[in-house]
């Protein structure tokens, strides 16, 4: 038993959203201001921010649940709100938390949910719905009642609900939330599933380590801002310079052979750290030929990592918060 997937997007298709200018007043007040989005087809983008960016208000614009002051939107080709109707039906969204009926199973809900939907077709219901709930872990729970579902299957009935029909984009609000660190890399690993099968994920999330280990791009607002927006890599990039460390009892060699390659090593004044080198490594310097010349000098390598600027860190840079903030 499957839920059908979407077709793949074909190479150099429109981004799955694209903003421009897009401006939300609330009287005097600017929620959103100008910002210019670019989430390409495939990717799993992480929108981050601290509480009060910004993002939810965006999200609901992108939805069609709020109409933008200023500015426009494309969903999947089509401009927002004009086109509700056609985008929405290819959207799955799980928005400031799942609201079910207490009193209905995990199942009747689904059911319920997917009755409304006047694009679903009612002789696939029964299988769409079991399909779901196989896919987010609830099929055990299909007909317990949803007010006894912890906030984690509630979390997954809602996942659930986004996937009962084929969703070439997925808007995701905190989808961990409420989650044990198993139920997290199970969600993790559907997410990447989505987009493996070409949906677009779209996650707003303040939960910097899962975005690391989870999205491809990634966008930061900050006071109604997009204040940056790149692949993760060229974000991670961007905010500073890369470091190699090599732990190793030969550091006079290890020393020297850096300093072969352009690599200065640091100054070890007063380190803790007594077989402990490190520098600055520049792209034009492979990782792997910096340990290949290290092992052809004959040092002895007990430990290598190359370390970049944590997410974290550029968050702190370009918004002034920390990372445990509410989204």
């Amino acid at each position: 038993m499957t839920i059908p997937t979407p077709v793949r997007p074909t190479e150099g298709a429109e981004p799955a959203i694209v903003t421009t200018g897009l401006t939300k007043r609330f009287g005097a007040q600017t929620a959103v201001d100008a910002i210019d989005l670019a989430v390409p087809r495939g990717s799993v983008y992480g929108f981050l921010g601290p509480n009060g960016s910004g993002k939810t208000t965006t999200i609901r614009m992108l939805l069609g649940l709020l109409r933008p002051t200023g500015g426009a939107a494309r969903v999947l080709g089509a401009p927002m709100p004009r086109s509700l109707d056609t985008v929405l039906p290819r959207v799955g969204a799980l928005v400031e938390g799942p609201a079910f009926s207490p009193f209905l199973t995990g199942e009747q809900n689904l059911t319920r949910f997917d009755a409304a939907d006047r694009h679903s077709p009612s002789r696939t219901r029964t299988a769409r719905v079991a399909a779901a709930l196989e896919r987010v872990g609830l099929a055990h729970a299909a007909r317990k009642k949803a007010h006894a579902y912890s906030l984690g299957m509630k979390q997954r009935l809602g996942l659930a609900n986004a996937l009962l029909m084929p969703r070439e984009l997925l808007v995701l609000d905190e989808p961990t939330n409420g989650l044990d660190p198993q139920g997290t890399r199970e969600v993790r690993s559907l997410i990447r599933s989505f987009a493996a099968d070409g949906t677009t994920v779209f996650v707003s999330s303040h939960l910097l380590a899962e975005v690391e280990q989870l999205c491809t791009h990634v966008g930061v607002m900050s006071g109604g801002r997009l204040v940056a927006q790149g692949t993760l890599d060229d974000f991670r990039r961007r905010g500073g310079p890369t470091r190699v460390r090599v732990r190793t009892p030969d550091v006079d060699a290890a020393r020297a052979v850096l300093a072969s390659m352009k690599i200065r090593p640091d100054a070890q004044d007063g380190a803790s750290d007594h077989d402990l080198v490190t520098g600055m490594l520049y792209d034009s310097v492979p990782p792997e030929a910096l340990v290949a010349a290290l092992v052809a000098a004959d040092v002895r390598v007990r430990g290598f990592d190359v370390v970049g600027e944590t997410l974290e860190q550029r968050f702190v840079e370009l918004t002034g918060e920390g990372f445990d903030v509410v989204a």
